[in-house]
């Protein structure tokens, strides 16, 4: 039987009303011939944009196919009695060179009932941030529907929104429900469940090439949103060199930081999941039993649960981000 090995893969991109040039000139990734590059989907198994693989023996098949012919050898035995071919996490670079919609994501019950699919819940890790640029998240005070659709329907939406200046490092966790957008001059790393359902709520009456504007969904929203007020919305933590940060711990994934400046040898002996590693800076050779690879600032590798231990040597030094399915 073929033996896995950690995977690359090809970008998908994505342009979008909103995007701007940052993944080119920062990430270096070459989206031509699109005008401009909103995000970048670097790992997905959404149907219709499901991720080719671009290194070693394996490239030209897509992660769906993978999945099916390796089961729990690349996902994890637990993961994929869980999940079967479907992979759970969705994986994207955004660069937002205006601000997003505000909108909101079901849930898990809300999305099954309604469109057949899993529900989202993301973070987000920035990487650069603008002068001044801010984001959305949550609300600024105690609300309930009817105060919301108040507020809503007088068009003072943004009074009760709660804006937070955005720098890079800071992270924001954004379970299904939390009304959110993106502000302008934000690059950032995506993580979330494998989903593409949006209820966009508000739009800035903005229109494409051809004068239309993008579709609302106020109604699907009232019943997706979480009307819950928090006195914190930004994820602290204490950042270190040389050993892990959690960052995130929920149901769907848990995301750590990993910054080192010397080898980091990582066991997952006993987590029955793939991992994957999103590089934010710098880069590093990923070694294990059987090969090597080099990772640079704006790659994602998917590395297959057979693989128990690996190192991660920096070139100079790196940050990263890796997940899995706790």
């Amino acid at each position: 039987m073929q033996t896995l090995y950690p995977l690359a893969f090809h970008t998908i991109f994505k342009d979008k009303i909103w995007g701007g040039e940052k993944i080119r000139s920062i990430l270096h990734k070459d989206f031509a011939p699109l005008p401009n590059c909103g995000e970048t989907w670097e790992i997905s198994g959404v149907k219709g944009n499901e991720s080719v693989v671009k290194n070693g023996p394996l490239a030209g098949h897509s992660l769906p196919e993978l999945i099916g012919r390796f089961g729990g050898q690349l996902v994890g035995q637990r993961v994929y009695e869980r999940f079967g071919s479907e992979f759970p996490l969705l994986l994207k670079f955004i660069d937002a060179n205006d601000d997003l919609s505000v909108q909101v994501h079901p849930n898990d019950e809300l999305a099954r009932k309604r469109h057949n699919s899993f529900g989202k819940t993301e973070m987000w890790y920035i990487i650069q941030a603008d002068e001044g640029a801010s984001l959305i998240s949550g609300f600024n005070r105690p609300l309930d529907r009817d105060t919301y659709l108040h507020y809503f329907e007088q068009n003072r939406l943004f009074d009760i929104l709660n804006r937070e200046p955005a720098r890079a490092g800071d992270v924001f966790f954004l379970p299904a429900g939390r009304v959110h957008t993106i502000g302008k001059g934000l690059l950032l790393a995506e993580i979330q469940q494998t989903s593409d359902i949006t209820y966009r709520i508000y739009d800035f009456d903005r229109t494409d090439a051809q004068g239309n504007k993008r579709e609302l969904h106020l109604e699907q929203a009232l019943d997706a949103i979480d009307y819950t007020y928090y006195e914190s919305y930004k994820t602290h933590y204490e950042p270190r060199v040389d050993a892990p940060v959690e960052l995130v711990s929920c149901p769907y994934f848990t995301t750590n930081r990993l910054h080192a400046r010397h080898t980091m040898v990582r066991n997952y002996a006993g987590l029955d999941s793939f991992v994957v590693y999103m590089c934010l800076q710098g880069g590093f050779e990923l070694a294990w039993q059987g090969g090597s690879m080099p990772v640079r600032l704006g790659d994602s590798i998917l590395l297959p649960a057979s693989i128990e231990q690996v190192e991660l040597r920096p070139q100079g030094e790196f940050n990263a981000l890796e997940a899995y399915v706790p």
